[in-house]
């Protein structure tokens, strides 16, 4: 929270707020989603309130804006910033990490590595954003304006295994941090440690605390949030594992603890699995509170849900909870947090006809992008991929950097895009990809002086395994190609493809997507080249949709 209570909140309404709001709103911000829409119109919502993988999101309230961000592993340009009105309709208004340091590392994929849960706070009249990389420590960066730009990371503590960090700032000036630890990196985790921090945020004081051992009743603790109210500092802390845990509560008059501990939200009786981490934020009358949560949805991601929360006995409740025993449970529909004004409907962006100067912000790439990788000026109205190399080393997919990327954004829908594919060199290759572990492509590949388009499809592509594809068939040289992927329920996922944008053809067979490392499976498209040296081949993406 920001630097006092946070009650203090309330006093926050000062006109900068609304110089932040009215900035922050981003000309790449495109239409409403045709195929999640969370506001329902008559004063509910329905959760997912983002139906996209959002995960460990965090959120801060501002005057009358809120602002969310979450891990992005090491998807670039990471950290994406997004702002709401209401808790429940949201817009991508920036990002805060352009590219991924250092770049020797994060040129390169590095599935499940890089960001990791981060904390977004406003302190002072700036946007700190703290994120932890498992292999390398705790960074933060600033922003006057959360669209940005953002300050360059700041290794504040360079640590291996600590994660999860949060910044909190004290009525009499003193902060604080906590985090938690990734057993993997650490040889520990299942423990809440705090730390005091430099006031200004950039530097730790002394060392960190043990103020929570949860191997007992919470293993796997983490994701820890800091607050404080009433006299109580109060960390909120997920546990139990990503799957199947629940929400836990610690409180302590002391910063440091003991800490009493209380589950105040799990599944129950709701279809809500692992209802957990995530952030408590208030209305700006200070009458209501509301806690952001994931749920895993394993191919589809972490899901953003929102939750109802009231207190009791100065205790948390998050959710509904009928039987009265302090443990709340999701709710699936639910009235909408009471806000001033009237809340326009949003969604991320997920379409793009690519006709701005810029990629759209729901787009990123597998590693730190490359100048020589696309141009949105070389065929005005398209963007165009060039047939970008291959790694020296490659085996499949996992290893290749230059895939352009975006979320599912539901359970249920279809996506297609325009491309014309101008090949220079045998074995280049142009198409749309459905991206995770195992991962299916449908691609033009150039052989022998003409076009074979087939279903390409990988299982254990993390493992390094093999790519199989189904019988060719050949397509016209130098005309558009539309190619289409439909997601079902389950994340079944059925390519086809058309030569007129009309009448669609199928290819290949059904295919089970599949989440990345500690992410949903990702959709998008590439241009890629046979062999380790840059060829000068090009695929022209004249727009992409998303339908029901």
């Amino acid at each position: 929270m920001p630097r006092i209570a946070k009650t203090s909140l309330l006093t926050f309404t000062g006109l900068c707020a609304l110089a932040f709001a009215a900035r922050a709103q981003s000309p790449a911000v495109s239409g409403l989603s045709q195929v999640w829409v969370p506001d329902l119109g008559n004063g509910s919502y329905k959760n997912p309130v983002l139906y996209a993988d959002y995960s460990d999101p965090d959120v801060v309230r501002v005057g009358s804006d809120y602002y969310l961000t979450s891990s992005s592993f090491s998807s670039v340009p990471g950290l994406q910033i997004l702002h709401s009105k209401d808790l429940v309709n949201w817009s991508i208004i920036g990002t805060a990490l352009p590219v991924q340091l250092p770049r020797t590392r994060y040129d390169q994929p590095q599935p499940g590595n890089g960001v990791w849960a981060p904390a977004l706070r406003f302190h002072r009249g700036e946007f700190y954003l703290y994120y932890p990389d498992p292999d390398l420590g705790i960074f933060v960066v600033k922003a006057k304006n959360p669209a940005g730009p953002w300050s360059a990371p700041v290794c504040m503590k360079a640590a291996k295994g600590w994660i999860d960090p949060c910044p909190f700032w004290d009525e009499d000036g003193r902060a604080y941090l906590v985090h938690a630890f990734a057993g993997s990196r650490a040889g520990i985790k299942s423990v809440i440690h705090v730390s005091e921090m430099a006031p200004d945020g950039l530097s730790l004081l002394g060392e960190d605390k043990l103020v929570f051992d949860g191997h007992k009743d919470h293993p796997t603790i983490e994701g820890p949030k800091f607050y404080k109210r009433h006299g109580y500092y109060y960390i909120f802390a997920p546990g139990g594992g990503v799957p199947t845990g629940w929400q836990v509560a610690l409180r302590s008059k002391s910063v440091f603890g003991p800490y009493e501990d209380k589950i105040v939200m799990a599944q129950g009786q709701s279809k809500t699995n692992g209802p957990h981490q995530g952030a408590w934020v208030d209305t700006p009358d200070g009458k209501q509170d509301w806690f952001v949560h994931f749920q895993d949805q394993e191919a589809y991601g972490r899901v953003v849900h929102l939750q109802p929360l009231t207190w009791k006995n100065d205790w948390p409740v998050i959710g509904l909870d009928p039987d009265g025993d302090g443990t709340g449970e999701p709710v699936q529909t639910y009235r909408k947090p009471a806000v001033p004004g009237k809340t326009a409907l949003a969604t991320p962006a997920t379409s793009d006809e690519f006709t701005s100067k810029t990629l759209g912000l729901q787009w990123q790439w597998q590693a730190n992008p490359q100048p020589a990788w696309y141009s949105l000026t070389a065929a005005p109205g398209s963007v165009r991929l060039a047939a970008a190399p291959r790694p020296a080393d490659y085996q499949n997919f996992w290893q290749v950097p230059s895939l352009l990327l975006q979320k599912l954004p539901a359970e249920q829908f279809t996506a297609t895009t325009k491309l014309t594919f101008t090949p220079k060199a045998e074995g280049e290759k142009a198409g749309l990809v459905m991206m995770g572990m195992d991962y299916a492509y449908l691609a033009a590949t150039y052989r022998a002086g003409r076009l074979e388009l087939a279903q390409t499809f990988c299982l254990k592509a993390d493992k390094g395994g093999a790519e199989t594809a189904s019988a060719p068939v050949t397509v016209p040289l130098g005309q558009p190609l539309y190619l289409r992927v439909a997601v079902r329920p389950g994340a079944r996922c059925q390519f086809s493809y058309s030569l007129d944008g009309q009448q669609f053809t199928p290819l290949g067979a059904e295919f089970p997507a599949r989440e990345g490392k500690w992410v949903g499976a990702k959709m998008g498209v590439f241009c890629l080249g046979a062999g380790a040296t840059a060829t000068a081949g090009y695929a022209d993406v004249d727009w992409w949709r998303v339908t029901p």
